[in-house]
């Protein structure tokens, strides 16, 4: 089976113009029980899961993430807008970092900035992350390209059938020698936050 490169190039290009995150505004101003807030972050998030059966947040993986002190608990049952912004963290964090790295990120902010009146809030700490994202896109779509262009010019000598599979192996060997080196950086950064 033939891939065309092409179209699949110009359709992972689509495809990240396309990433978008939760607006603030979008999410309620009240508080929500567990299933409100899995269904909403399974509607809002539809786009990020791999599969359509795939679940974005459960009941269980809430509730660890409160047992392992990630989220704030709920009061008597019910989650705020602050409990969700932590949790989308969660969720982008769990797909390359331990539950202690995420805890070593998270408790911090829940700490100095959760349910905060007066100066930064949650609200603005993630508004703030994710007003960057649009800059970010273009980045990664160019470093995508790139990285492309130069799998592409691997194994020059191999047969037209042997190399079209070789270009993609090279270009997700790229793609994924990227992702670890920025985990491990991820990871030291960690390491070096203070203790206390």
């Amino acid at each position: 089976m033939k891939l065309d490169t092409h179209d699949m190039i110009k359709s992972i290009l689509d495809n990240i113009s396309a990433i978008d995150h939760i607006k603030t505004a979008d999410i309620p101003n009240i508080e929500l029980y567990m299933d409100q807030v899995t269904t909403f972050m399974d509607s809002q998030m539809a786009s990020s899961k791999r599969y359509p059966d795939d679940k974005v947040l459960t009941k269980t993986m809430i509730n660890n993430y409160a047992k392992n002190h990630l989220l704030p608990s709920p009061n008597k049952k019910k989650y705020s807008k602050e409990h969700v912004l932590m949790l989308i963290f969660i969720y982008y964090f769990k797909s390359f970092l331990s539950i202690s790295d995420i805890q070593a990120l998270l408790t911090p902010l829940a700490d100095k900035y959760f349910q905060k009146n007066e100066g930064l809030n949650m609200e603005d700490l993630y508004n703030e992350v994710f007003g960057m994202e649009k800059e970010q896109v273009e980045n990664l779509k160019k470093d995508l390209m790139e990285k492309y262009d130069t799998a592409s010019k691997s194994f020059a000598d191999a047969g037209e059938k042997d190399r079209e599979f070789l270009t993609m192996f090279s270009f997700i060997c790229l793609l994924s020698f990227d992702v670890y080196m920025k985990k491990q950086l991820i990871e030291s950064i960690i390491d070096s936050f203070p203790s206390d």
